[in-house]
């Protein structure tokens, strides 16, 4: 409220003040009216500033100031080569605007690069305030699994997508192959879902580097210029920007690490799918993906049935579970169960022969008797 009633005497000040001394040549009532307009357009710039970070203000100061520098050398070269006259003055107050709006607005979407924290003191805690830049892959995006994540909420910040990742994008999708073009498409789609979450902000961004080729690095040139993190899947992209100091969100490592976890000793329920490496093992998959070694079980490809976890293995690639089958159980079970088949069928098989062998010896005495 305070701040509210500031505002409308400053407002105030300024229409007294231009009705007072008639600066524009107009009757006092409008001079007062200009100058009210005046103050309201100071006041709405004000309230725009408050909203914009020290970086992009400290940015845009900087950028106006060499803007304005710019524009002096500029009228120098304009009094010099221009006659002087209307011409000249127009010239000049011309381009001090455009030097000094230019330098406004690219000194302010530069200003999120500097590093005020560096300075200490005040400036210290602007770096609670500091953007975090996720930059996105071309594979992690025809993957589809970011936007699923992002639309739970574990991803915020400003997602970059690099206008070089876009033409691949397009490049795949305009393939004659109908696999590379389905990918390609979906990819689009993935960017398009992304756009919709409410939680994060897409920037397309214009940076290039024409003088690097391959599109893995220039993310990862991209990414130190922004001072963010590559969102991936690609291995090789993962290990060669870490060897460069790059942050990787790796989704193949997200996935690994929401698997459940199984001790060695546990009972699991799985299905035998087909034949293993080794001799006398079969393989199994949990729904997740995750693959299953299980020894003494290649005689039950395509059964399920409970193993015991001997061992687990992380890797690279993701997480390998070794079991056994312990074949006793069930190889008691099926002979007893057919064993208990036998005694249902044997009494009745013997009983017709029985009946049989009695009644031939009369046919056999009868045929001499004749």
């Amino acid at each position: 409220m305070d701040l509210v009633l500031v505002r409308f005497l400053f407002v105030l000040i300024i229409a007294v003040t231009c009705y007072l001394t008639d600066p524009f040549d107009l009757p006092a009532k409008l001079d007062a009216g200009v100058g009210a307009l005046i103050g309201l357009a100071i006041v709405l710039f004000e309230w725009r500033l408050r909203r914009v970070s020290l970086k992009r203000l400290i940015g845009a100061a900087i950028g106006s100031v060499l803007g304005i520098i710019g524009a002096y050398l500029f009228s120098l070269v304009i009094r010099n080569s221009v006659p002087s006259g209307h011409t000249q003055s127009f010239l000049q107050i011309l381009v001090m605007l455009l030097m000094a709006y230019v330098g406004l607005v690219v000194g302010a979407n530069k200003g999120d690069l500097l590093n005020l924290a560096a300075l200490g003191g005040i400036f210290g805690g602007e770096k609670q305030g500091k953007k975090s830049y996720k930059i996105l892959d071309t594979s992690v995006i025809i993957d589809g699994r970011i936007a699923d994540i992002a639309e739970t909420g574990f991803l915020d910040g400003t997602i970059v997508t690099p206008q070089f990742v876009l033409r691949e994008l397009q490049l795949v999708a305009d393939s004659a192959d109908s696999l590379k073009r389905n990918r390609g498409r979906r990819g689009l789609d993935i960017l398009q879902r992304l756009q919709k979450v409410p939680s994060l902000q897409i920037q397309i961004v214009e940076d290039d580097f024409p003088s690097v080729r391959e599109v893995d690095l220039k993310l990862i040139e991209l990414a130190k210029l922004y001072e963010g993190k590559i969102i991936t899947n690609d291995f090789n992209l993962n290990k060669v920007a870490q060897l460069q100091g790059v942050t990787v969100l790796n989704i193949n490592e997200l996935a690994n690490s929401l698997k459940p976890i199984v001790l060695p000793g546990e009972t699991m329920r799985v299905f035998i799918l087909k034949e293993g490496k080794e001799y006398n093992q079969g393989v199994a998959y949990l729904d997740d993906g995750t693959m299953v070694v299980v020894d003494n079980a290649r005689k039950m490809i395509g059964k399920t049935i409970d193993i015991s976890v001997t061992s687990v293995l992380q890797t690279t690639a993701g997480k390998m579970i070794f079991g056994k089958w312990d074949e006793r159980p069930g190889g008691r079970s099926e002979s007893r169960a057919g064993i208990s088949a036998v005694p249902v069928v044997s009494p009745a098989t013997p009983a017709a022969p029985s009946v049989d062998t009695k009644k031939s010896p009369p046919i056999m005495v009868e045929r001499p008797a004749e």
